[in-house]
């Protein structure tokens, strides 16, 4: 234990402020630039920030959306999956995953995760298949990316388009294999708690897809035509990054990488901090993460967290109920389920088991190693 660590102080669980602090001069500049212009939808700031995060991400093209939700379901909907489809996707994650689905009419079809990382079971995926499977969601989680190669592997056997969800994996990469550069599109969200965080909703899909880039182009923007701005060659609707948010989000990504070298850092100090009893979710081979949570598994969480709270500390769960027991999607399962009892939670044992244990703690690019021994100091007594 540190000196620093026997000192009693509040930890936030994200510190939004002090990450948008380090930016205010630039903030400042893009909201007098945006009012003096006038173009708050589709201004210049917004080409200027696709043209960047798609460099960012290695890839061809970049849409900006409206937010993460809309970023899937129009990468579904440009691929022209819809009713009868079915799309792999991991119990897992946040319910945005399998809402984008259900928005297009097609059905998601849930499967486990891995123990050791809470990422999808390229395993399960392959049980999953079948005639009216359409796609894989690949959910980068907690910051980690999928290993992209088995499960590339199978949807390439199986003819199977490839999605990734990337919402906590801004900058994320596993064996030279950029987030947003695996699938045939990714979708990522921009609020506020992100490592690219806006100050309000947005997103973007990414891809190196031109043909799709511009279906999904038209479709956020009513289905409207490149050539003539009154026809309307595609079901569409309103899902545009709006300038100002296009303009803060241009002024944070050179900070992006730095930022995520921090969370990082601090990542490390948990793990060589962490009390016996607390154990983080473990990194693949060849997995660079960028830790948009740090997320452990202990025991007792309920006691862990009142501790917690008693000291002042943050937290989080990510995520308490998997998809599968989530009322909203009962009707997906056969029978029906009632109230919170699931007649198909027995096909996901790793969730299930991990839904009542893990826990995520304070982390931010700008936590500190003092914080991070804080928590670490508080968890010790209460594991």
């Amino acid at each position: 234990m540190t000196a620093a660590s026997e000192v009693s102080f509040s930890v936030p669980f994200l510190d939004l402020g002090g990450v948008n602090n380090g930016v205010r001069e630039e903030f400042d500049l893009a909201w007098k630039t945006v009012l003096d212009h006038g173009h708050f939808v589709g201004g210049p700031e917004v080409e200027r920030f696709e043209g960047e995060f798609a460099a960012y991400c290695e890839a061809k093209a970049c849409i900006g959306v409206a937010n993460g939700t809309d970023a899937l379901e129009l990468i579904l909907s440009g691929l022209g999956i819809g009713r009868g489809d079915e799309v792999i996707v991991p119990t897992n994650t946040f319910i945005a995953t399998a809402e984008a689905v259900c928005a297009t009419g097609a059905r998601p079809r849930f499967v486990d995760v891995c123990p050791d990382t809470l990422l999808i079971d390229p395993a399960a995926v392959q049980a999953a298949i079948n005639s009216s499977t359409a796609a894989i969601m690949a959910v980068h989680l907690y910051g980690q990316m999928v290993d992209p190669e088995p499960i590339s592997a199978i949807a390439a056997a199986h003819g199977l388009a490839l999605i990734e969800d990337a919402a906590q994996a801004h900058g994320a990469r596993h064996r030279g294999t950029s987030a947003g550069g695996v699938g045939i599109a990714a979708g990522f969200s921009f609020y506020p708690g992100k490592n690219l965080g806006a100050l309000g909703d947005g997103g973007a899909v990414v891809t190196s897809d031109l043909a799709l880039a511009d279906r999904i182009r038209s479709m956020a923007n009513h289905g409207r035509s490149v050539a003539d701005r009154y026809l309307h060659d595609l079901p569409g609707r309103n899902s545009r990054l709006d300038t100002l948010q296009a303009a803060l989000l241009s002024a944070k990504l050179p900070r992006l990488t730095a930022g995520n070298a921090r969370r990082a850092a601090a990542m490390a100090a948990y793990r060589e901090m962490l009390p016996q009893g607390c154990t983080p979710v473990s990194v693949q081979p060849g997995a660079e993460p960028v830790y948009h949570l740090a997320v452990v598994q202990v025991d007792d969480r309920s006691d862990v967290c009142a501790a917690l709270t008693a000291a002042g500390i943050g937290w989080g769960v990510h995520y308490p109920i998997p998809c599968h027991r989530q009322p909203a999607l009962a009707s997906l399962h056969e029978p029906a389920s009632v109230g919170h009892e699931c007649p198909i939670a027995h096909e996901f044992p790793v969730a299930e088991h991990a839904a009542g244990r893990i826990l995520s703690l304070p982390m931010s690019p700008t936590l500190t190693i003092e914080q991070v021994a804080r928590v670490c100091d508080v968890l010790g007594g209460a594991v």
